[in-house]
């Protein structure tokens, strides 16, 4: 009778042999003495068999029937059911009984399909595999006996590659469909979806079924653009980014399985950039146009709208890239100061002016309203001359024309306030800024060009009254002391928001034309008695 004995058998045994299965197993053929008269591991290959249909000695035939694979078997065959009184002459002797220790390697069938085991899915999985889709994937590729032949996780790189084009075996074509970004399947793929009978002539032998257990992290088509995802957009929306714009914004950079690749939050810097200009790749280029200051949204860029098949850096090629962006403020090189009024006292009549003297208070920001600076914090006004190049260009226009007690907000663009470069610890470079502002105290000041006015009719002697000691010379301290006497009785008025000695000493310098530190009668001059000169010199 035929013996068979269950030397082993595997935990999980999902599929058993059946008759007509084609089945790929290792043996030792010996007589029961012990003597051997034939190995497959001497032939360092599997024999390879369909069972059931007269291709085997009907005891082996037989005895392959519902075993796992893995499993081990020892199987005792009589002579009727193996070479009978015939034998195989010089190798099995007549009536001869055969003992077979056999290994179960591989177990398919000609109607068997690609199975496809899911065991990981995640809970959001906006798009999956369709043909022509462009994937990249980690496996690892085993035998059916879980003996390892390849794997993309060795060599550290994922396997990329167009799906239902023929570029992998039919079996993988099949098993990646359907699949999402992040998901965790075992594809087993029969020999005739994969290398068939001969092989891959490297580490795939003949008629090898092939287990792939598959983690897809990108997923793309040729034919995607970008695509946006509005997170938060601020209610108030004044204006939106158009090519041409400078941005300032901060982006944390993906993977589509969420790997971080780059952030700006990280340097503690805004990422600055025009746009539509090319100075970023096409898809970060799209997609921030039409963004409102503050608006926070997600784009997804496909590879051939960001670093294409190279890469670039920690960013692998072929890859989907995936930015949250913040827009932190933007403006346009041909953008002016921006003003809005507020609040104007009815009585206004008297307006700011190049050279008056300004008391206010402000609040300053930047676009998306960070505070920078506050003179209510400080307890005082901020006091400048109008035009004096005492503040930022920007803010000498935009506190023109108005009236005490008036109330505006004046938006900068960087151009006209501190550039580029920014105040180290305090602006930001590029930053638009905005000032709360609230005008206190207007004094007005002179004609431009003039730093002391006469309030009245100039004295025909004035060289001789300046000159107090009559010695023909004025020196610094005489003519100090003379402008502080007609200020102080109101017969004069020097430019408000100046330091006076240094008003003085600059109107003197003026007066000693020969630089010896004197005016004499020849060199004193009024304005209106330099203009004449000069035009009738001309």
């Amino acid at each position: 009778e035929l013996g068979v004995e269950r030397r082993f058998v595997p935990e999980s045994c999902p599929r058993a042999v059946r008759p007509g299965d084609f089945v790929r197993y290792h043996y030792l053929g010996a007589f029961p003495d012990g003597t051997r008269f034939d190995s497959s591991y001497d032939r360092g290959s599997t024999f390879n068999v369909f069972v059931g249909k007269g291709q085997l000695i009907a005891g082996m035939d037989q005895a392959l029937v519902g075993m796992c694979v893995n499993e081990r078997r020892f199987v005792k065959i009589p002579p009727k059911l193996a070479y009978g009184s015939e034998g195989v002459p010089g190798v099995i002797p007549p009536n001869a009984v055969l003992h077979f220790d056999v290994l179960l390697i591989d177990l398919w069938n000609s109607e068997d399909e690609v199975q496809v085991q899911t065991y990981f899915k995640p809970e959001k999985c906006p798009r999956t595999v369709q043909v022509s889709d462009f994937v990249r994937y980690h496996y690892n590729g085993t035998f059916l006996d879980g003996t390892l032949f390849d794997s993309s996780h060795n060599r550290m790189r994922t396997y990329d590659t167009y799906v239902g084009i023929g570029w992998l075996i039919p079996g993988m074509d099949q098993g990646l469909l359907g699949m999402c970004v992040g998901e965790k399947r075992i594809i087993t793929i029969p020999p005739f979806l994969a290398y068939g009978e001969d092989g891959d002539g490297k580490e795939i032998p003949g008629q090898a079924s092939l287990v792939f257990d598959v983690v897809l992290l990108d997923l793309h088509n040729p034919k995607d653009g970008i695509a946006i995802e509005n997170q938060l957009v601020p209610e108030s929306c004044e204006r939106r980014s158009q090519t041409g714009d400078f941005l300032r914004y901060h982006y944390n950079g993906t993977l589509l399985d969420g790997t971080l690749f780059d952030s700006s939050y990280s340097r503690n810097h805004t990422y600055d950039t025009y746009v539509g200009k090319g100075y970023v790749i096409a898809g970060m280029d799209e997609g921030l146009l039409g963004v409102c200051t503050g608006e926070k949204r997600r784009i997804i860029i496909p590879p051939h709208l960001g670093y294409g098949e190279e890469g670039r850096g920690k960013i692998p090629g072929s890859a989907v890239l995936v930015f949250d962006i913040h827009v932190v403020d933007f403006h346009n090189p041909s953008d002016s100061v921006s003003i809005t009024v507020h609040y104007k006292p009815s009585n206004c009549t008297v307006l700011s002016k190049k050279g008056d003297y300004l008391k206010y208070h402000y609040n300053a920001s930047l676009l998306d309203g960070t505070l920078l600076d506050s003179t209510h914090s400080l307890g005082k006004t901020y006091n400048i001359v109008l035009g004096s190049g005492q503040v930022v260009l920007g803010m000498d226009m935009g506190l023109q024309d108005m009236c005490v007690g008036e109330r505006r907000t004046v938006v900068i663009p960087p151009h006209l306030g501190y550039g580029e470069d920014g105040v180290e610890g305090e602006v930001p470079g590029s930053a638009v800024l905005v000032f709360d502002i609230e005008l206190l105290e207007l004094v007005s000041g002179l004609p431009e060009g003039y730093m002391f006015v006469w309030n009245g009719e100039v004295s025909p002697n004035l060289f001789e009254e300046i000159d107090q000691n009559h010695d023909g010379e004025v020196l610094l301290e005489e003519f100090s002391e003379y402008i502080q006497t007609q200020v102080e009785t109101g017969k004069g008025k020097l430019a408000p928001g100046f330091d006076f000695e240094k008003i003085v000493k600059n109107m003197f310098t003026n007066q000693d034309r020969d630089g010896n530190g004197k005016v004499t009668a020849e060199e004193f001059k009024l304005k209106d008695q330099e203009a004449k000169e000069e035009h009738d010199e001309l």
